[in-house]
């Protein structure tokens, strides 16, 4: 997504301006994108909501997934236009983001995509005054972005605690598109089962920390992918190859 991300800079960028996103096509290569506890609500009407491993740091993490296959995304047209009510906000976010000071660094700055089609110097809103003070602009996206970090930060912690008791299962489904049929797999969903069962304490306790509605938002989500097997198949593309990851 991001060609050329550096730290936004009032002396490097006292120039530049940014245009309103009015075409997608720069997520055009992504299956997959992150998402925060947050919007499971209102992605659970258009996308899959599934979790993603990550064995390095020992953690999960939600995604809604946008294609079938790796560089795929169903959800734009031919030109550019999003095929769904709901944009994820790390969609919406760009050509902007968070950069950690240091890697342990509790503190962030705000990047910019340097070589977007968003950004250049004669049309859009610019992002510092005259007086080199940042315009209205830059301080809606750090408010943005800071929110979204919050976010993160639950979003973690409700993984964790997923993670922690066990509630989490590979997914294996398969969906039909064309004359053939495709193994859905590399991901994990709550196992409902599991979840059922869980002690009276522990279910009062996901209750007061507000993780029911996003669990029952995720589960109802999986049958999406069905959706995304018509988008596949609306698409001509209609020979899918042997099982594979998302």
């Amino acid at each position: 997504m991001f060609k050329k991300l550096v730290p936004l800079n009032r002396e490097a960028h006292a120039k530049l301006k940014v245009k309103p996103i009015d075409t997608f096509g720069f997520a055009s290569g992504f299956h997959i994108a992150s998402l925060m506890v947050h919007e499971f609500a209102r992605a659970a009407s258009a996308y899959p909501i599934v979790f993603l491993e990550d064995k390095e740091k020992d953690e999960f993490r939600p995604v809604v997934l946008l294609g079938l296959e790796a560089g795929e995304n169903l959800f734009l047209n031919d030109e550019g236009s999003w095929k769904a009510s709901y944009v994820p906000a790390i969609i919406r976010r760009y050509p902007f983001a968070l950069a950690r000071l240091g890697e342990d660094a509790d503190q962030f700055t705000v990047c910019l995509d340097e070589e977007s089609d968003f950004i250049n110097e004669e049309t859009g809103e610019a992002l510092f005054a005259e007086d080199g003070e940042p315009t209205e602009v830059v301080e809606n996206v750090k408010r943005y972005l800071g929110e979204m970090q919050q976010m993160e930060g639950f979003t973690q912690q409700f993984c964790h605690f997923l993670s922690e008791h066990n509630l989490f299962n590979p997914l294996n489904m398969r969906v039909r598109y064309g004359s053939a049929m495709r193994n859905v797999t590399g991901c994990y969903v709550i196992n409902e089962e599991r979840l059922y069962n869980l002690s009276d304490k522990l279910f009062l306790e996901i209750r007061d920390k507000r993780y029911l509605a996003p669990m029952f938002s995720h589960l109802t989500s999986l049958s999406q992918i069905e959706r995304l097997a018509r988008f596949k198949e609306d698409s001509g593309d209609n020979t899918p190859p042997p099982a594979a990851d998302v």
